[in-house]
């Protein structure tokens, strides 16, 4: 069984369509954050900045999920100062740890499965707890994302989910 099959692709730097899908994708992870910024503690309950980055990389690949993962927490801090540029290095470091979880999630599945998506996403925040904690000197800043976030954590990993097998036409 081919990923390519099963919905599943990894586009390489030099296919065009990488750059749009990934351009795609930081807009939506530009455009949901705002949304989300308009409930108190939106982003640290929903984790928006994330969600399409988990998309990118599953379905497309290491690449695009790492072009979606630096540059939409870069573009939302020039544009919108969120997230605060105290809290970039963090979001990057976790943005990174999820397309490459998810990337090779998807690589070694081969198909969209929940329980793939859902360790992915858990892997990525496991990993990056102790950096957080190392960067921030803090705990309970390295296990908000669970402690606060654990809708956001759900959200990507049932709402991925869907949108992956339902939404974006998988098998």
């Amino acid at each position: 069984m081919t990923t390519a099959s099963v919905g599943i692709r990894s586009l390489q730097f030099s296919d065009y369509k990488a750059y749009v899908f990934a351009a795609l994708f930081v807009a939506g992870n530009i455009i949901v954050p705002q949304l989300c910024h308009l409930i108190p503690n939106g982003g640290l309950i929903f984790l928006p900045i994330y969600f399409f980055t988990l998309i990118a990389a599953y379905k497309f690949g290491w690449r695009v999920g790492l072009m979606t993962a630096l540059l939409s927490p870069v573009v939302n801090n020039l544009l919108f100062g969120m997230p605060p540029t105290a809290m970039l290095p963090i979001i990057l470091i976790k943005s990174t740890f999820l397309a490459l979880s998810a990337a090779y999630a998807a690589h070694r599945v081969g198909k969209v499965s929940l329980l793939a998506i859902a360790i992915a996403v858990i892997v990525s925040q496991v990993a990056a707890m102790p950096i957080e904690w190392a960067l921030t000197g803090s705990w309970q800043a390295a296990i908000n994302d669970i402690t606060i976030g654990w809708p956001g954590i759900a959200l990507q990993i049932f709402g991925g989910w869907l949108l992956m097998k339902y939404v974006i036409n998988s098998k």
